[in-house]
């Protein structure tokens, strides 16, 4: 399946039905009178956040949704159907955007998610209910209320509790393929990741998702190699876990470049909490190990783990590390303070 982050949708609400202009006209019953029924209502645009998707790729195809008027009314002052509503399915961690980009109309942060984007009109007044004492016989009738209508984008954002950020090659596809059951690309070249890969970790009795982005060159933020298009897929990350390739030149610019992107990039990305990694370290001997991860440490300020992605060396640890800047599992059992008592679970 094609992997699409953004995608660009005309939406339209049903419009109301029209009221009836009727009169009883029944035999041996003395007086008639208006009887027109009033308009359905049209049905209302809803978008659903809903499992399993993470893609946007279907609204590629299609890209305009309109939701069906309602009936217009009739006599023995019966009411029009309503439209049905129009449910529009979107993965977990949609944005639904104006059509400038400028304002977030709704953020799908939770499976089951119901949003109501566009009422349907309400449906137009028969005549029956214009009946007044010095208007017996009306023959006027609302035609409907009229419907809601926009072009919108939708932005998805996957939602992932870590995110892996490094340059091209820096050993990103092969540690989600190691510690996941992704199956991402791997290529001696740049760019082998063309499109943001999620994977499950489970580990010690605990699942946490992680996503790995294409890779940051210097001046992505101004559009150079893949750009910084597919940092928005991070944004609600935990914890980052960045990867420096240990055969680098030069291993602390490779680390500064990074940082510089993220910062230029902004959202808060560089006030997340942030795991070093030294990555592919199976081919160097312990003293060059020790001396890469000690220039890494001064560049960054932070612990330098070593690992590599390929033999599995310092996974573990790393996954340790990510698992405590992560937090406790949702619903998990809280920790008694000293001299707390556990209280008995009742479903009363």
């Amino acid at each position: 399946m094609h992997f699409l982050d953004q995608a660009k949708i005309y939406v339209r609400s049903g419009e109301g039905g029209p009221g009836a202009v009727s009169f009883r006209r029944e035999k041996y019953i003395e007086y008639g009178g208006p009887d027109g029924g009033n308009g359905g209502k049209g049905g209302d645009i809803v978008f659903e956040c809903i499992a399993g998707l993470n893609t946007l790729i279907d609204f590629r195809y299609t890209q305009h949704f309109r939701a069906p008027r309602g009936s217009g009314g009739s006599g023995s002052n019966r009411t029009g159907a309503g439209g049905k509503d129009l449910v529009i399915r979107v993965p977990l961690g949609t944005q639904v955007l104006s059509e400038d980009k400028e304002e977030v109309l709704i953020d799908f942060t939770e499976v089951g998610q119901r949003e109501v984007l566009f009422r349907g009109g309400d449906g137009g007044r028969g005549n029956a209910s214009y009946k007044t004492s010095t208007n017996r016989t009306p023959r006027q009738h609302g035609t409907g209320w009229p419907f809601g209508e926009a072009w919108v984008w939708l932005r998805l954002k996957l939602l992932a509790d870590a995110g892996l950020v490094g340059l091209p090659n820096a050993g990103k596809s092969t540690f989600i393929n190691q510690v996941t059951n992704a199956q991402a690309k791997v290529g001696e070249y740049a760019f082998t990741t063309t499109r943001p890969q999620l994977g499950v970790v489970r580990h010690k009795q605990r699942e946490f998702v992680v996503a790995d982005i294409p890779g940051l060159i210097q001046g992505a933020a101004e559009g150079a190699g893949i750009g910084d298009r597919f940092l928005g897929h991070i944004e609600r990350c935990r914890v980052l876990l960045h990867l420096v390739d240990a055969n680098d030149a030069d291993v602390a610019e490779s680390y500064r470049i990074v940082r510089d992107e993220l910062e230029n990039y902004g959202e808060g990305l560089t006030d997340k909490k942030v795991i070093v990694a030294l990555n592919k370290i199976d081919m160097l001997d312990p003293e060059l190990i020790a001396a890469l991860s000690a220039e890494l440490a001064e560049a960054s300020g932070a612990e330098v783990m070593a690992i590599s992605g390929a033999s599995g060396a310092g996974i573990e640890a790393v996954l340790d590390q990510l698992i405590e800047a992560i937090g406790p599992a949702p619903g998990a059992a809280k920790e008694l303070e000293e001299g707390e008592v556990p209280v008995a679970w009742s479903p009363l």
